[in-house]
């Protein structure tokens, strides 16, 4: 700290160019930025991008201090990057960003956490928070999971031990989805057969009656309705069948 106080009283001297002297107290001082970084760790933000946040505003810090304004250079240089920190993760550091109200009670809680540790010897409780800033605990549990917002998982990322993707376990498989697909398509050439024809059909296929059961209902022989049945697959499978004249476009009914 000596040597850049001394630097700091070079700062104006006519004798060395100002931006030289800028860059060597800059130089000596990264390991405050890198520090001041680490306590924003952990947090779901790039250790890397948080030390260049904090060097860029080092720099910044750096270039517009003057001693006549500001005796106590880390008292002036350690707030600007702590700042410039915080508004960094607040503007640019979100996945899911929450409501601004919500980000601004992290900062706050932030700072007074750190107070908070040293007088009581241990991790603050959310209450302990929540007296000192004067707000309702419920909020200052809210602002603490929002911390979950500044990363996400990846959805290719292994889930547990499955070796699954974690996208895999999201998807759940409804057979009715594909019942009611059926349906759509197959509805309008259904209703273009006759009166007796849908009878057999729902007989057949959602009550499962045998032909001998559909020739009783109908009044036909179990011949007759293998006939019967024959000729609708035809006219189905022909509505439903792709035309010539377009792709997807269906036959005429029958």
């Amino acid at each position: 700290m000596a040597l850049t106080s001394e630097l700091l009283s070079r700062l104006d001297d006519g004798d060395e160019d100002r931006r030289d002297v800028e860059d060597e107290i800059i130089r000596l001082n990264l390991v405050v930025a890198t520090q001041e970084a680490r306590r924003y760790e952990r947090r779901g933000i790039d250790a890397e991008d948080l030390r260049q946040v904090a060097y860029l505003a080092l720099v910044k810090a750096v270039r517009r201090y003057d001693a006549e304004l500001a005796n106590d250079f880390l008292g002036y240089v350690v707030p600007c990057i702590r700042g410039e920190l915080r508004r960094w993760f607040r503007d640019a550091g979100w996945v899911v960003r929450p409501p601004r109200s919500v980000q601004e009670l992290q900062a706050r809680i932030t700072g007074v956490a750190e107070e908070l540790t040293q007088e009581l010897g241990r991790s603050p409780r959310p209450s302990d928070i929540a007296a000192r800033l004067g707000v309702p605990t419920e909020r200052v549990e809210e602002a603490v999971s929002a911390h979950a917002g500044y990363s996400v998982d990846s959805l290719d990322a292994v889930a547990d031990d499955s070796e699954r993707p974690l996208a895999a376990s999201l998807v759940h498989h409804e057979p009715g989805f594909g019942q009611v697909e059926a349906r759509t398509v197959v509805a309008p050439a259904v209703r273009r057969l006759g009166t007796r024809e849908q009878h057999i059909l729902e007989l057949r296929y959602l009550h499962d009656a045998t032909q001998d059961e559909i020739g009783a209902a109908v009044g036909v022989t179990q011949a007759q309705v293998s006939r019967l049945m024959s000729g609708i697959n035809r006219q189905l499978h022909g509505d439903l069948s792709p035309r010539d004249d377009g792709p997807g476009s269906l036959s005429p009914a029958v």
